[in-house]
């Protein structure tokens, strides 16, 4: 075992300065000795968790992983071991490179734990340092696969996911879904509705009934999949099991509903926003699924360009104004509110917001749902905002004139007010307000931006192949053909079954920046129609969405195609990939 303590391995082999450490060290003596030092730095925000575990590993002279893939995984070595067992003690048994036997760990020093996994493996397994989130994730998905193999004859689903058992969990009580191994059959097909859901990254569930049949659809990467159709006779049940779980009247089958749900899948928590209504063919459920675990909420991670980022985050940190997100249902405006608001977040800003519904709690921030049937709506909730004393407001969506009136006053009265409005493009944002009856004087002294996004599919990494595209000039925005005369290099996926044979894996944003200037000021006076608003933002150096799409296309990010099906809207005739080019040519 190294004889240097964890301290002097990160100041070594980190960015952590010795002010740091002494620091986080003094905290640790004086108010939190229960803590341990490690905890406190990452807690601080001086190391990352892999940072950490890296140490560790290098303290102890034990080899590191940062992840475990899934064919490390084998359901072999853990079918007689208890799921609440490793869930404790965090540590699992997986294949090695060389196809060896270790177990990777958390703690070191569970040698307790330790050799109650060797023994029941019959044999002395080498260890490897591993940080405990990824040791959750990797025996939720052993177990989660460990189970569907026999899930699948005993629901009749065509790619039953990866579990066992129960998952009706209700807003209040978050049981995880791992650890229920006897239920009743319907039960069991909810289950794996929801574990096949989570496994393909589906953001919605739809389950519609017509006369004949049932389909259940994911929406992947903002595209809907056909991905079984259960019995008819089951379905009735089925909706009535979801009901149960959103804590809905199972008798009303007239009047749409709404209600919400919480699961939990091992580490990964997920909350459900199910609405349902009746239709000719019976009742039709759509779950909306919102990981309370994902990717951390920063601009840095939302596909912004570099000079966009800047520039937006610039804005954000004005003391007041109004700044506007714009774009169709599904284009990622929440969540870049959300990164917005993360960005400003600190004990210096009074930051409130109103939403409908909370999709993600943020600590620090006094968060508002709005509620119609008692008449606790944006507008009213935003006069008793005010009271408050905010520095910072964000409003879900401004759907009434009267929403945006309170909005602009609040702006123009020394608060920084954040919002989405649902238009094509940023300048049809200034029409839209004009249209709803605001003054264009008030949205000229207020507006500070506007900016519009889409989000658009990544290729999938595994099956990324060079293609050709059809270099059509009178179809293709104007720089782009110049980068076709310097040869540029197009990429397309081919399919495989990472991406479900579509050739793109996960999304990104693409984003039309416009800054409010004297020029853009003045045709918002004189009520100058949506298209010179454009043309005036455009010859400032504003980028539109479709030449931010181009630019990602020109980095490999994403293809042509996609481009310009999520940007249709501009008008440009559609453009093909022609031909796909082997790898090695």
């Amino acid at each position: 075992m190294n004889t240097e303590s964890i301290g002097q391995i990160l100041l070594r082999d980190t960015e952590l300065t010795s002010e740091q450490l002494d620091l986080t060290l003094r905290l640790q003596q004086k108010r939190r000795p229960h803590i341990e030092l490690g905890q406190l730095l990452i807690e601080k925000g001086f190391i990352s968790f892999v940072q950490l575990y890296q140490a560790l590993a290098c303290q102890w002279e034990l080899p590191f992983a940062d992840s475990i893939s899934p064919d490390q995984l084998s359901r072999e070595l853990v079918k007689n071991i208890p799921l609440e067992f490793l869930k404790k003690h965090r540590l699992l048994p997986i294949v090695d490179k060389e196809n060896r036997i270790t177990i990777a760990l958390a703690d070191p020093l569970n040698v307790e734990a330790f050799d109650a996994v060797s023994n029941l493996l019959g044999r002395y397994c080498p260890r490897v340092i591993c940080p405990p989130g990824e040791i959750e994730q990797a025996i939720s998905k052993c177990y989660y696969h460990n189970i569907s193999q026999s899930s699948e004859s005993e629901d009749g689903l065509e790619k039953p996911l990866d579990n066992n058992t129960d998952n009706i969990i209700s807003h209040a009580q978050r049981e995880d879904l791992l650890n229920i191994d006897q239920q009743a059959p319907i039960v069991k097909m909810v289950n794996t509705i929801l574990f096949q859901a989570v496994n393909h990254r589906a953001s919605d569930i739809h389950i519609e009934q017509y006369e004949q049949e049932v389909k259940v659809r994911f929406r992947i990467d903002g595209v809907l999949h056909d991905v079984f159709t259960p019995p008819k006779h089951q379905v009735a049940a089925l909706i009535s099991r979801m009901k149960i779980m959103a804590n809905l009247n199972i008798a009303e089958h007239r009047l749409p509903q709404d209600g919400q749900s919480r699961i939990k899948i091992g580490s990964k928590e997920m909350d459900i926003r199910v609405s349902i209504i009746p239709t000719s063919g019976g009742e039709r459920v759509v779950l909306r699924l919102l990981d309370k675990g994902g990717p951390g909420l920063t601009l840095e991670n939302f596909g912004f360009d570099r000079n966009i980022r800047n520039q937006f985050n610039r804005l954000i940190h004005s003391p007041h104004g109004i700044i506007l997100l714009t774009g169709p249902t599904g284009s990622g405006k929440t969540t870049t509110l959300y990164c917005a608001i993360n960005e400003l977040n600190n004990h210096e800003r009074n930051i409130l917001t109103v939403e409908d519904p909370i999709e993600y709690q943020l600590p620090g921030v006094g968060q508002m749902q709005i509620k119609p049937g008692i008449n606790l709506t944006f507008a009213n909730c935003l006069r008793h905002i005010l009271r408050q004393d905010p520095d910072v407001i964000m409003i879900g969506e401004i759907r009434d004139v009267e929403t945006a009136e309170i909005a602009i006053h609040a702006s123009l009265t020394g608060h920084l007010v954040l919002s989405t409005l649902h238009t094509n493009d940023s300048a049809s944002a200034v029409t839209r307000l004009i249209d709803m009856g605001i003054e264009p004087y008030l949205i000229s002294s207020s507006l500070l931006a506007v900016m519009a996004q889409r989000l658009l599919r990544v290729i999938c990494p595994h099956c990324k192949a060079p293609c050709k595209i059809e270099p059509n000039y009178q179809q293709i925005p104007e720089f782009l053909p110049d980068a076709l005369n310097q040869q540029q290099q197009f990429y397309t996926g081919l399919g495989c079954s990472h991406c479900l044979e579509t050739g793109y894996f996960d999304r990104t944003g693409i984003f039309e920046l416009m800054v409010v200037d004297e020029d853009i000021k003045e045709l918002i006076i004189k009520q100058a129609p949506a298209h010179l608003i454009k043309e005036s933002a455009l010859k400032k150096g504003t980028r539109s969405l479709r030449q931010d799409g181009i630019r990602q296309a020109l980095a490999g990010i994403t293809t042509i195609d996609e481009v310009l099906r999520v940007t249709q809207d501009s008008l440009t005739p559609d453009i093909r990939t022609t031909e796909h080019v082997g790898i090695g040519t």
